[in-house]
C-alpha cells in the first residue's frame, strides 16, 4: 500500500513537473520572438514556478494541503532558487548532470517541505491566550478590557503601574478574577514614558524636570552596545534597577504578593540592558515569566497587508524584536525563567483587527505543543474612544496610538474572534 502511494505521488509530481517544464519552454519560445533571451528565461522561469506552485499545491501535495495552495512564501523561495542556481551553475562549469539534476532535487525538497508546512498549518494543537496590553493608561483602555475579560473575550492583561488609572484597573479586574480564576495580571514593566516609580532624585539620568520616564526603546538599545564597564553605562544600569524593583513594588501594593509575570511597554523588556536587570533580580523578586516575541509570520494575507507591515515600520519591529527575543531565551531558560511558545502582534502592531488577526490566531492554533512553555499569545491593544489627555499624565509617546480610531476596531475584532 505504501509502495502505491509513493508510485502515484512521484507520478503526480512528475506530471507537475513535465507541465512546469512546458509552461518554462512555450513562454520562451513565445517571448523569443520580441525580446532577449537573458529577459525572456526570467519572465519563462516565473511562470513555469507558477505552474509548479499551482500544480504541486492542489494535485501533487493534495492530501497535505487539502487542495489549498501553499503559502506564498514558498513561491517566492523556490523561483530565487531556481534563477540563482540557474545563473551560478555554468558559472562554475559544473558537469552537464549537475545541471540538469541540481535544480530537480531543490525544487523537490522545496514543495515537500511546503506541503509540511500546508500540513502543519491545518492541523489546530493548542487554543492561543487573547492578551491586552495597557491596563491603567486610560478609563477608555480600562473599559474595553475590562469588558473583554468579562465576556470572556480576553484571558490576560498587562498593567502599567504607573499609569493615570492602575489602581482603578487593577481593583475591577481584581473582582472579575474572583469569577474566572484563569484570567492573568502581568506587570507591564514602563521604562520610555509616565511618571517614575523610583524617587525621581535617585534616577536623575531616566528622567525629565517633571518625573517623567524620557530614555526611549532606541537609547535603551544603544545603550547596550555601550562597553559594560563605561562609567555611564554603569550609572545608569544603577538608576535602571531601582526604576524595576520601584515598579515591582508598586506592582505588588496593587496586586498583593506572589511570583511576578512580567512584559514591557514597547517590549523593553526584552532590550539586553534591561533583560540583564531583570535576570539579576528573577530570583530575589520572583520573576518566574517573561513574554517572548517569537513570531511566526502568517500566511493567506493579501498584498495589501504586507505592505501596511512595510509601510508602518512593522516589518522592522518584526525583525527587530525576533532577534532580541530569540537572544533573550537561552539567558531565561538558565534562570529558570518560563515564557509562551510563541506569539502574535508585533507585525502588525495597531492593526491588530480583520485578516491580519484571523491569520495570526489561525497560525498560533496551529503552533507546536510545547509542554516546557504557556501557550502562544495574541496581542492586542483595545480601548473606547480616548477621552483624556496622555500627554499631560506623562504619556505623550502613547498619546497618537491610544487615540488611533483602531483601538475599537481592535476591540470589536476580538469580540468577533
Amino acid at each position: 500500500m505504501r509502495l502505491k502511494l509513493l508510485l502515484n505521488r512521484v507520478l503526480r509530481y512528475g506530471v507537475v513537473g513535465g507541465t512546469a517544464a512546458a509552461v518554462h519552454l512555450g513562454v520562451l519560445l513565445l517571448l523569443g520572438q520580441w525580446i532577449s533571451l537573458s529577459l525572456a528565461n526570467p519572465i519563462a522561469f516565473l511562470a513555469a514556478s507558477i505552474a509548479g506552485y499551482l500544480g504541486h499545491a492542489l494535485l501533487t501535495f493534495r492530501e497535505e494541503t487539502g487542495g489549498k495552495q501553499f503559502a506564498r512564501r514558498w513561491l517566492l523561495l523556490q523561483y530565487v532558487v531556481n534563477i540563482s542556481v540557474c545563473a551560478l551553475l555554468p558559472l562554475l562549469k559544473a558537469p552537464t548532470l549537475v545541471l540538469v539534476f541540481t535544480p530537480t532535487v531543490l525544487n523537490a525538497l522545496i514543495w515537500s517541505q511546503a506541503a509540511r508546512f500546508s500540513l502543519r498549518r491545518r492541523v489546530d494543537t493548542v487554543i492561543p491566550l487573547r492578551h491586552a496590553d495597557d491596563l491603567g493608561l486610560s478609563p477608555a483602555t480600562n473599559e474595553a478590557i475590562l469588558r473583554l475579560a468579562a465576556s470572556g473575550q480576553l484571558d490576560g492583561t498587562s498593567v502599567l503601574v504607573n499609569g493615570p488609572v492602575a489602581a482603578e484597573g487593577v481593583t475591577a479586574w481584581t473582582a472579575l478574577v474572583a469569577a474566572q480564576p484563569h484570567l492573568q495580571l502581568v506587570l507591564h514593566l514602563c521604562l520610555t514614558e509616565g511618571p517614575c516609580c523610583a524617587p525621581p532624585e535617585l534616577v536623575p539620568d531616566l528622567v525629565n524636570a517633571r518625573g517623567h520616564l524620557r530614555r526611549s526603546f532606541g537609547q535603551w538599545l544603544l545603550l547596550s552596545l555601550w562597553p559594560p564597564r563605561h562609567p555611564s553605562r554603569r550609572r545608569l544600569e544603577r538608576q535602571l534597577g531601582l526604576e524595576v524593583e520601584a515598579q515591582i513594588r508598586q506592582f505588588r501594593r496593587l496586586c498583593g504578593n506572589g511570583p511576578i509575570h512580567l512584559d514591557g511597554h514597547q517590549h523593553i523588556h526584552l532590550v539586553p540592558v534591561v533583560l540583564d536587570a531583570l535576570l539579576k533580580r528573577a530570583t530575589t523578586q520572583q520573576i518566574t515569566w517573561l513574554r517572548r516575541t517569537d513570531e511566526p509570520l502568517p500566511t493567506g494575507l493579501p498584498i495589501s497587508d504586507w505592505w501596511r507591515a512595510i509601510r508602518d515600520a512593522g516589518l522592522l519591529k518584526w525583525v527587530v524584536l525576533q532577534w532580541l527575543s530569540r537572544r533573550a531565551h537561552p539567558a531565561m531558560r538558565r534562570h529558570g525563567i518560563v515564557s509562551n511558545q510563541s506569539f502574535a502582534g508585533v507585525l502588525f502592531t495597531g492593526h491588530m483587527a480583520g485578516a491580519p488577526l484571523r491569520a495570526a490566531w489561525s497560525t498560533l492554533r496551529s503552533t507546536s505543543n510545547d509542554a516546557s512553555g504557556t501557550p502562544p499569545l495574541l496581542l492586542a491593544h483595545p480601548a473606547a474612544p480616548l477621552d483624556t489627555d496622555l500627554a499631560q499624565a506623562g504619556f505623550a509617546v502613547s498619546a497618537p496610538f491610544a487615540a488611533s480610531p483602531w483601538r475599537q476596531r481592535e476591540w470589536q475584532a476580538l469580540q468577533a474572534l
